[in-house]
């Protein structure tokens, strides 16, 4: 699961007061508008990147995430393409492979259906089976605490974190993930994806603390 790790720093990597006074340059990092609800760019990017040894895909696939995003223009989130997936490690600062890029687009779609159906999963203990998602947001340098707490049992930290928020019937409830590496196969992703989530309601209510009693008992 190389490929799902997040790039531990945030802001632009190019050093801007080393650049000053250096005639016809500019920071070569995009600057560009940011869409809230997911921190990309507001406007997908699907030009090569000037480093880039050949053209990437640039299709998208439509997932089968409804929307919760006011005027959105979908009815469902469509995932990035290769093009803009490889763009979008650049710009935070990695060093994507190209040659692996279709494969890496490939298992993160995945990934984030099977995510998908664990949140719906939570939402029929609720007989909510309309949610929609209308934001989401890497936050891999927030630990959980479940996640420290299970390292501190000496477990291990999880790869990654995200925070997506559901609009369940007009209200916006936030679900916690928790990525890890389990070096086993997960057999509903197969392909030798040795991913595993943790996924639950956010205890920012006294309906998601019952939420998870209930499916505690359940399991």
């Amino acid at each position: 699961a190389e490929y799902l790790k997040r790039n531990k720093t945030g802001g632009c990597p190019v050093d801007h007061e080393a650049m000053k006074g250096m005639k016809g340059t500019g920071c070569p990092m995009e600057h560009e508008e940011i869409d809230p609800n997911n921190f990309m760019p507001a406007t997908p990017k699907q030009l090569p990147h000037p480093d880039q040894d050949f053209d990437l895909p640039t299709d998208r696939i439509v997932s089968s995430i409804p929307k919760g995003k006011e005027g959105a223009t979908t009815d469902n989130w469509v995932y990035p393409s290769p093009q803009m997936f490889y763009n979008a490690v650049r710009r935070k600062g990695g060093e994507p492979d190209e040659d692996s890029m279709k494969t890496v687009v490939s298992v993160h779609n995945r990934v984030n259906e099977y995510c998908w159906g664990k949140i719906l999963e939570w939402e029929s203990l609720r007989g909510n089976h309309k949610p929609k998602l209308a934001a989401f947001r890497g936050r891999y340098a927030d630990l959980s605490p479940k996640a420290r707490f299970f390292m501190a049992l000496g477990y291990d930290r999880p790869f990654d974190r995200h925070d997506w928020v559901i609009d369940r019937e007009g209200q916006k409830v936030r679900y916690v993930i928790d990525y890890y590496e389990t070096g086993e196969e997960n057999k509903t992703l197969g392909d030798g994806i040795d991913v595993e989530l943790d996924v639950r309601p956010a205890l920012d209510s006294f309906g998601a603390f019952w939420d998870r009693s209930k499916m505690l008992f359940k399991s």
